[in-house]
């Protein structure tokens, strides 16, 4: 039920009692009232007929047959759907132990008979005006939380739209082609996906870190933008200073990215993007760089963007070659496995070839 619905129809008061004359009297106060009585001899009728009407609020006798009040009350405060519905008791007890329960189950209010009229009527729009006040409340929380998250989310696009920019510029510096991004995204996907089904890899890899490690392996170079232009497109053999300015460009992209985590909230994105930035060079054997990690100490998700990475490199042309098909770019990356790559990870790649791009 929501806030706008309370305050567009009359009232509707659930009146529960065994007793007809009971009923009869409080049905008599409600209509006095402008609100809409509708009748139930117990709590089984009751819970038949909330769903009918969709009460305001509930009035329940506590001694009734087949369910009484308390368990009534019981049931509806245990359902999210139910449990801001205000409940009232009505009994002729009145005895503390009978409150004292009846509170403890999240009733509301208790109202002892033979009934005062003016005493009903008072509880009865006490409780609609502080239900009507905690539905308003409600619904300007679901709306604010709404509006927060929406916002959340567009700070987060920009973000990744700025550095999805960069990503581009440092792929034009070392002349990628203008669909490597794309194609290295959706091979990623691809083979963490294929990973999900086997027993080795299928715990680590949730469906939100497919998402996650798509949209981050588009920055796995995004450190580039600070290698010279000359030394990413020479087209001979680079020398040694050469290549030490080629490696920097892991730990040059994982420091951007780190810098941008410490002042923001980016969930898992930043930081997986990092992982992947900064280590998608190691090596399965410790041959790699910037951090020589070998085996599992590797991340995961730097071992599956190495080796996506690796086949679109080989499969794409470069300053200082032309591509390699996709049968020769696999040739030479068996050789490298269990070298530069995870074994099991190039099998799993390997398998699926015929999917990727």
């Amino acid at each position: 039920m929501d806030y706008e619905k309370n305050e567009t129809r009359d009232s509707v008061i659930l009146i529960v009692d065994d007793v007809e004359m009971n009923r009869a009297i409080l049905e008599e106060i409600i209509k006095d009232m402008g609100y809409r009585a509708v009748l139930a001899e117990n709590g089984v009728q009751a819970l038949e007929e909330f769903k009918r009407c969709n009460p305001d609020l509930v009035l329940t006798d506590v001694s009734m047959p087949e369910m009484d009040g308390h368990e009534l009350c019981r049931i509806l405060k245990a359902k999210p759907q139910t449990r801001d519905v205000p409940v009232i008791f009505i009994s002729a007890f009145g005895e503390s132990e009978d409150v004292v329960k009846g509170f403890a189950l999240g009733g509301n209010d208790y109202i002892v008979k033979p009934f005062i009229p003016e005493v009903v009527q008072a509880r009865v729009k006490l409780h609609l005006s502080l239900h009507a006040a905690t539905l308003k409340i409600s619904e300007n929380n679901r709306r604010l939380q709404k509006s927060v998250q929406e916002q959340v989310l567009q700070i987060e696009q920009e973000r990744k739209n700025v550095l999805y920019a960069l990503a581009n510029m440092a792929a034009e510096k070392a002349f990628y082609a203008p669909a490597y991004r794309e194609r290295l995204q959706k091979n990623c996907r691809m083979l963490a996906q294929s990973m999900q089904f086997s027993p080795l890899f299928a715990e680590h890899i949730s469906d939100t870190f497919i998402d996650t490690i798509e949209a981050a392996a588009a920055l796995c170079d995004i450190g580039n933008i600070a290698v010279p232009q000359y030394v990413l497109q020479k087209p001979a053999a680079l020398d040694e200073e050469e290549r030490k300015l080629v490696q920097s460009h892991a730990e040059v992209g994982a420091k951007l990215l780190k810098d941008l985590h410490a002042t923001s909230d980016f969930n898992d994105f930043i930081r997986i993007s990092v992982e992947v930035v900064n280590y998608h060079h190691e090596n399965w054997d410790g041959s790699g760089y910037p951090a020589g990690l070998k085996g599992e100490g590797i991340p995961l998700a730097a071992r599956i963007v190495a080796v996506a990475d690796v086949y679109c490199a080989l499969t794409e042309k470069r300053s200082y070659r032309d591509a390699f098909s996709k049968e020769e770019a696999l040739q030479i990356m068996q050789e490298e496995s269990g070298k530069k790559f995870q074994p099991e990870i190039f099998r799993i790649f390997s398998k699926v070839s015929r999917q990727l791009c």
